[in-house]
């Protein structure tokens, strides 16, 4: 018998995490915590609560990017994956067919009518993967339109696709794929009359900055397409399962009926990764045209009974507890008291977005003190005042969040489905405190935001 004891491990070495991570991880990481300040020791978490040694609740407005959709540690995800371990099931023989992945299958594209058939995956990028071989199969076309800002991930064809330059610089050469500004359908119309475009991929709300698409833009989209032999991708990774408020976020306006539609974060339930690109027939049967071509595209770990039985779970849990309408309501609720706001804050420029995917915007403020401080930060690096809000929501109020991507002004609040009311009020609450600090000109806040520059400075 094995002398592995993972909790004993856990209680003589989880001091060491940061040191750890340092020695033998991205040694970035660690260094980017301690500088701003988020180098903390969470030792448990619940619902969308994180809690340290001395049982100090964080509340959590980030859920993992997104993963962490019905909260951390639901008891139906977990009891199903002990079950699941449990049975002993005959997983992952390659050659037989389990009736988990079927079910989710089924799951799946029972709340995605004019969809027929799933590839399982491990991840959001491997979901985008599928989808851009898949369109490049269907439609024997090279080139894949993606739009300015958008991020698919960070594997080589999904990088390929990604509209951060930040992210593809030093990669090189990638796929040939083109950007067209989210909204511009004149642009997409101009790629398209070159009849070599397989496909567009596009997030319905970009997670970059949380702009949506333009009311219409992706119906439009889909129309020029099929018009001109190619399809429509819509990339739910982040906005699908009920993040929105719809249960996708491209059936917030109807007949946009895309092609192929990408899932990951949330269907895990927050543990076994798990990605699925949900299609139409006709493309898998171009793909798997005949027995010859059966693993024409497949993963290792795809379809695996523990994945799968966190995606039926999760797929429970959303419906039994209502969560894509309280995303609804209560992304609602926040959304309508932070804007609120806006004309109380001159730092605070717009709050946007839909469901409990929300952007908030700083700019530039009217008043000359309070211009000349945001002018140094900005000469600095753009995105550092976000960053100076992040910091004291953690540290002074304990509620984690993060800005929106590089160089944006923008904070993103993404948190579990199941926050309710008191979270609002007590974010609300926490984010007003912040913004009166940073409107008095002076305390804590504006000197870390000196800290800041000179750690922007110091890294040119």
């Amino acid at each position: 018998m094995t002398g592995f004891d993972l909790t004993k491990l856990l209680a003589e070495r989880s001091g060491e995490r940061y040191a750890l991570h340092a020695r033998h991880l991205n040694h970035q990481l660690p260094r980017m915590l301690h500088t701003i300040g988020f180098d903390k020791v969470y030792d448990r978490a619940e619902g969308a609560y994180f809690y340290d040694a001395e049982d100090n609740a964080y509340l959590d407005m980030l859920a993992g990017f997104g993963v962490m959709g019905v909260g951390r540690h639901h008891p139906v995800v977990r009891r199903a994956l002990h079950d699941v371990l449990d049975a002993q099931l005959a997983d992952l023989t390659r050659f037989d067919c389990q009736p988990l992945p079927g079910l989710l299958a089924e799951q799946l594209l029972a709340r995605a009518p004019g969809l027929d058939r799933v590839f399982f995956g491990n991840s959001g990028t491997e979901a985008v993967e599928t989808a851009l071989k898949f369109a490049r199969c269907a439609t024997g076309r090279p080139r894949v339109l993606y739009c300015d800002h958008a991020f698919h991930g960070l594997t080589t064809g999904s990088l390929s696709v990604n509209g951060e330059d930040g992210f593809r610089d030093g990669f090189a050469p990638l796929l040939p794929d083109t950007p067209v500004p989210l909204g511009d359908t004149a642009a997409l119309e101009r790629e398209l009359r070159k009849k070599d475009v397989a496909a567009l991929v596009v997030e319905p709300v970009q997670g970059k900055g949380v702009h949506a698409a333009p009311p219409g833009y992706l119906r439009a989209a889909r129309e020029l397409l099929h018009r001109h032999g190619a399809l429509l991708i819509a990339d739910e990774v982040q906005t699908g399962l009920g993040r929105t408020g719809d249960f996708f976020a491209y059936q917030y306006e109807p007949d946009v009926d895309p092609d192929l539609v990408c899932v990951a974060k949330s269907l895990s339930g927050g543990y076994v990764p798990v990605g699925a690109t949900l299609g139409k027939e006709w493309i898998f049967k171009k793909v798997y045209s005949s027995m010859d071509r059966v693993l024409v595209h497949s993963a290792s770990f795809g379809s695996n009974a523990q994945a799968m039985a966190a995606g039926l779970a999760t797929l429970a849990v959303m419906d039994d507890e209502g969560l894509t309408e309280n995303a609804r309501r209560t992304g609602d609720l926040l959304r309508s008291r932070l804007a609120a706001l806006v004309d109380r804050y001159e730092l605070l420029h717009e709050v946007r977005g839909r469901g409990l995917m929300i952007g908030i915007e700083f700019g530039r403020p009217r008043s000359l003190k309070l211009r000349s401080r945001w002018t140094m930060l900005q000469a600095a690096r753009k995105g550092l005042f976000a960053q100076m809000v992040v910091v004291p929501l953690l540290q002074k109020h304990r509620i984690l969040t993060q800005v929106s991507g590089d160089h944006l002004e923008v904070i993103k609040l993404i948190p579990p489905l199941v926050v309710g009311e008191a979270e609002v009020d007590r974010f609300v609450t926490a984010f007003t405190q912040v913004m009166d600090d940073a409107h008095s000109g002076g305390g804590l806040m504006w000197d870390f935001g000196r800290t800041l520059v000179r750690q922007a400075v110091a890294n040119r």
